[in-house]
């Protein structure tokens, strides 16, 4: 534990260092307060950079201690005296399991706090999070019920030339047409300008209704309209789980990175036990070239899960791989590698 928190600080200052000097010329041009900077940015990138890593520092700091004990001859020695490796892995699996919930507890609910405050920051005075999106917008608001604009201003919240389509089975049963869409910030309602009903019946018979202005309630969020770079970051696990739950509800697949996400929170904290044992059982014998040797096998390994992770994302994200297998892939190998590497391991 001591070793871990000892090198992700180190890690954390270099970082912070890099940082700043990537980042200065927009924080000049900006003119980003110095306390801004450091309380609503600095503070609160370290948590999440802290979880960004804890399973790769984990892994290193076991194996850097346990290649030490191995180089002194003392897991020799503990194992000739009676004592059974699997009491010996026991303090590394409670140290593993600590820091564990700690990850859970960073990246569901403590990182998506302090990621509101930072992103605010960046949104102002780094890059601009919030994109437009592009013109003829097709939608699925509600199973069996799609939306049209031709294009929305966020800056406004107002959509233009604006249709709702609702279908039973193959059949069109109510069309609404509208020049302008606008919403009432205070009160959530959208507000039809120069719109046009048309309603069908089980006969085919029609109903038209032609107006300038309608009040209505639409199960349409401006947020629909307009597209905020990875704004699952802000969002706890169960705001993840109702984001998708809404989403799926809808028929829509926007879903689907944010149940990567929720299931890569999941898997993290699990890959910490798993990292554990493998950096155990791989660095618990003494070999030639002593903790030079187990470090750089410990960092091909862990580079290894890391490569692992991103291509079954990629496949999850862009083509049809379950996010959950995506996600929990790389575990079920890597723990398949530990289970082996314990067999192996001197008893």
């Amino acid at each position: 534990m001591g070793t871990f928190f000892y090198a992700i600080s180190l890690l954390i200052l270099i970082v912070i260092i890099f940082d700043v000097s990537e980042n200065i010329d927009s924080f000049i041009k900006n003119e980003a307060p110095l306390k801004a900077i450091l309380v609503d940015y600095y503070i609160n990138f370290i948590p999440y950079f802290i979880n960004l890593f804890i399973y790769l520092f984990t892994f290193i700091s076991v194996i850097f201690f346990t290649s030490k004990l191995a180089g002194d001859t003392e897991i020799i020695a503990i194992l000739s005296s009676g004592v059974s490796f699997w009491r010996l892995l026991y303090p590394y699996l409670l140290s593993a399991i600590i820091l564990a919930i700690l990850s859970f507890y960073l990246g569901n609910f403590l990182i998506p706090t302090t990621n509101q405050t930072r992103r605010v920051f960046k949104n102002t005075y780094m890059e601009d999070l919030v994109k437009d999106q592009s013109r003829n917008l097709h939608l699925q608001i509600e199973p069996n019920t799609f939306v049209f604009i031709e294009s929305y201003n966020r800056i406004l919240s107002t959509g233009y030339k604006f249709s709702i389509e609702k279908f039973e089975g193959q059949n069109m049963v109510y069309k609404l047409m509208a020049d302008k869409l606008m919403l009432d910030t205070v009160t959530g309602k959208w507000t039809l300008k120069d719109y046009f009903v048309r309603t069908l019946d089980d006969n085919g018979n029609q109903q038209l209704i032609k107006g300038e202005e309608m009040d209505t309630t639409l199960a349409l969020q401006p947020t629909d309209l307009y597209k905020v770079k990875e704004v699952f970051e802000e969002m706890n696990l169960y705001q993840l789980n109702d984001y998708i739950a809404a989403e799926k509800a809808k028929g829509s697949i926007a879903y689907k990175s944010f149940e990567i996400e929720k299931h890569k929170r999941l898997a993290g904290p699990v890959a910490i036990i798993i990292l554990t044992i493998i950096g155990v059982a791989l660095s618990s014998r003494k070999v030639r070239g002593g903790i030079g040797m187990h470090l750089g096998v410990g960092i091909a390994l862990t580079f290894s899960y890391i490569l692992l992770m991103q291509v079954s994302t990629v496949f999850s994200a862009f083509g049809n791989l379950s996010p959950a297998i995506a996600s929990w892939i790389p575990n079920m190998i890597f723990l398949l590698i530990g289970l082996y590497l314990l067999r192996k391991a001197p008893k």
